[in-house]
C-alpha cells in the first residue's frame, strides 16, 4: 500500500476517533453534572478558551471569569479539572488522596516512543511499583535519616560562597549565578545519590543532568506550550504519535528521540560509575552504592530489575529537586534585591545569634526564626512549580455535587486569598500560626519524598548567603539605582525568572576572608 494512502488512513482514523470521543463526552455531559466550563467546540474542546500566557495565570483567569474555584476543561477528548483554591486542593488531593494519586503525564514526555519517562518513579501510576519507590525514598529521606547528609549540604553551600566571589566584579552576573546555583544543588545530589563529586560545570554527568531536567520541564506542559512550539501539540492530541516518522512536520518526534537519548545517558552513566566503584571496593557512602550491596529493600529483585529501579531512583533524585531548589535560590536573590530591609533584618539575626562572620550549619537554621520565616515566605512569593505535576483521578468521585470521572487530570494553581497583600515579600506574615504554608513540594501521597533533604539544602544555602553577602540594586555611573524587572521566563513546569540586574559583594573584608577560608 502506498505510503500516502497509509497516512491518509491514519489521518482519517485519528480525526474520526477524536470526533467520536468528543461526541461521546458531549452526550455524557448532559447526564453528568460537571464543574463550570468555558465555551468549547467540537474536536478542540475548550482549547481556544484558555487565555494566553503561563498556564497558572491562564487557569486563574478562567476561574475568575467563571466565578468558580473548580473548572471543567475538555480538550481533544481528555478531561481536565482545574483547582483554583486551597480548599478544593486540600479536600481532593489531601483528604481524598487515595482517589487522586494516579498520574497521566504528557505524552511527549511519557510515551516510550518519544522521551520515555513512563517508568520514572515520579511519573508511574498509583501502584505497587510506585509504593516500592516510595519505601526506598522514605528509608533515606525521613527526618531521622537526613542528618547524615548535613555535612555534604554545608560543604556545598560553602563552596558556592567561594565561587560567587568572582561575580562581584561581573557587569551581568545573573547567567553565571544561575549556573552556580544549579551546580551546587546538583553536586549535593550526585554526592548523596552516587557518591560522586562533580568536577566542574563541564562535567559530562552534570551537563547531561542539566539538559535532562530542562527537557523534562519543557515537555511536561499540556496546553499553552503548544501555542509557542508545535513540538508539544502531541500532548493534547496523543493520536499524533502514530504519524510516521518520515512524514513532513514530524520534527517533534526527532526532538523526543534526542531528548530520550540524553535522558538515558543521564540515567545510565553515573549508575555504572557507582556500580564499578562498589565492585572495586572504593565506593564512597551513597544511596545507590548502599542499595547495590545486598540491601534488604531490593534483595527480592533480580539483578536486572534491581539495576533498572536504581537507575530510575537516581534520575528522580536529582531531576526532582535540583531545578526546584536552584530556582528558589534565584528567587531569593530577587527578593533581597527588591527588599533590602528584609535582608538587613536577616543579617542582624545571624550576627546576634551566631556571631559576626560565622558560617551557619543546617542545625543552626532552627535557631534563626526570622530566617526560617524568610524561607517560608520565599516559597509563597515565588512558587517555582505553580501548577505542579498533574494528579489523575483513580476512581469516579463526586465533589460539591460535581461528577469527577476516573481518568480526569487534575491541574492545580496557586491560591493567594489566604495572604494579606500577597504581592509584598513579608516574612513576618508567618508569625501568625494560622497562615498556611505554600505547598511547594506537592500534595497528598504524591508529595515530594525528598522534602526534608530539599528544605535542608535550601535553608543552609540561604543562611550562608545572608551571613556573608549583600545583594543590592545595580547603580548607574551617576550613582542612581537601576530598578530590576522581575518577571517569569518561558512557560514550563518550573517557573523561571528572566535575567535581571543586581550587584553582590561580601558584607565586609572579614566576611571575604571567611569565604576564602572555605572549600573551593
Amino acid at each position: 500500500m502506498a505510503p500516502s494512502r497509509n497516512l491518509l488512513y491514519v489521518a482519517l482514523i485519528s480525526l474520526s476517533t477524536a470526533l467520536l470521543v468528543d461526541q461521546y463526552h458531549r452526550r455524557r455531559k448532559t447526564r453528568l453534572r460537571l464543574p463550570p466550563s468555558p465555551p468549547s467546540i467540537p474536536f478542540f474542546g475548550s482549547l481556544f478558551s484558555v487565555p494566553p500566557g503561563p498556564e497558572y495565570l491562564s487557569f486563574k483567569k478562567l476561574g475568575e471569569d467563571l466565578n468558580s474555584d473548580i473548572i471543567y476543561l475538555p480538550m481533544f477528548g481528555r478531561q481536565f479539572i482545574i483547582l483554583n483554591s486551597a480548599e478544593a486542593v486540600n479536600e481532593l488531593l489531601e483528604k481524598r488522596s487515595a482517589k487522586y494519586s494516579d498520574r497521566s503525564p504528557a505524552p511527549m514526555m511519557s510515551d516510550p516512543r518519544l522521551m520515555g519517562w513512563s517508568t520514572n518513579a515520579g511519573m508511574i501510576g498509583y501502584n505497587d511499583l510506585w509504593r516500592h519507590y516510595r519505601r526506598l525514598f522514605n528509608n533515606w529521606f525521613n527526618t531521622r535519616a537526613v542528618p547524615q547528609f548535613h555535612q555534604t549540604q554545608e560543604s556545598q553551600a560553602r563552596s558556592l560562597l567561594r565561587r560567587l566571589l568572582g561575580l562581584s566584579t561581573e557587569e551581568h552576573p545573573f547567567p553565571q549565578m544561575r549556573h552556580e546555583f544549579f551546580f551546587t544543588l546538583a553536586s549535593t545530589m550526585f554526592q548523596v545519590g552516587y557518591g560522586y563529586q562533580l568536577k566542574g560545570l563541564d562535567d559530562p554527568f552534570f551537563e547531561n543532568a542539566r539538559q535532562t531536567i530542562h527537557n523534562f520541564t519543557e515537555a511536561a506542559m499540556f496546553t499553552s506550550k503548544l501555542k509557542d512550539n508545535e513540538d508539544f501539540f502531541v500532548n493534547i492530541f496523543p493520536m499524533m504519535i502514530h504519524i510516521p516518522d518520515w512524514f513532513p512536520g514530524t520534527g517533534w518526534k526527532r526532538t523526543g528521540h534526542e531528548w530520550r537519548r540524553i535522558k538515558e545517558k543521564a540515567m545510565e552513566e553515573p549508575f555504572q560509575w557507582t556500580k564499578a566503584q562498589v565492585a572495586a571496593g572504593t565506593a564512597e557512602h551513597s544511596i545507590i552504592g548502599s542499595l547495590l550491596q545486598e540491601h534488604k529493600l531490593v534483595s527480592h529483585l533480580s539483578e536486572e530489575e534491581r539495576d533498572h529501579r536504581l537507575k530510575e531512583l537516581g534520575l528522580i533524585m536529582y531531576s526532582g529537586g535540583v531545578d526546584t531548589t536552584s530556582n528558589l535560590l534565584i528567587g531569593f536573590v530577587a527578593a533581597m534585591v527588591m527588599n533590602p530591609e528584609v535582608q538587613i533584618k536577616a543579617q542582624q539575626e545571624i550576627d546576634t545569634v551566631l556571631g559576626v562572620a560565622v558560617l551557619p550549619t543546617v542545625q543552626d537554621v532552627e535557631r534563626l526564626p526570622y530566617l526560617m520565616n524568610l524561607v517560608k515566605e520565599l516559597k509563597r512569593w515565588y512558587p517555582v512549580v505553580p501548577t505542579a505535576l498533574p494528579h489523575t483521578c483513580y476512581v469516579d468521585d463526586n465533589y460539591r455535587g460535581y461528577d469527577i470521572k476516573k481518568g480526569s487530570i487534575m491541574a492545580i494553581t496557586r491560591d493567594e486569598r489566604h495572604y494579606k497583600n500577597p504581592e509584598v515579600f513579608n516574612p513576618d506574615r508567618f508569625l501568625d500560626p494560622n497562615v498556611p504554608l505554600a505547598p511547594v513540594f506537592g500534595w497528598g501521597r504524591r508529595k515530594c519524598p525528598g522534602i526534608n533533604l530539599g528544605d535542608g539544602s535550601l535553608s543552609v544555602a540561604i543562611a550562608s548567603l545572608v551571613a556573608t553577602y549583600t545583594f543590592s540594586k545595580k547603580r548607574n555611573p551617576d550613582g542612581s539605582e537601576i530598578s530590576p524587572i522581575i518577571e517569569s521566563d518561558t512557560n514550563t513546569t518550573a517557573l523561571e525568572l528572566k535575567p535581571f540586574e543586581f550587584h553582590l559583594e561580601p558584607r565586609s573584608e572579614k566576611h571575604r576572608q571567611l569565604i576564602l577560608a572555605g572549600p573551593e
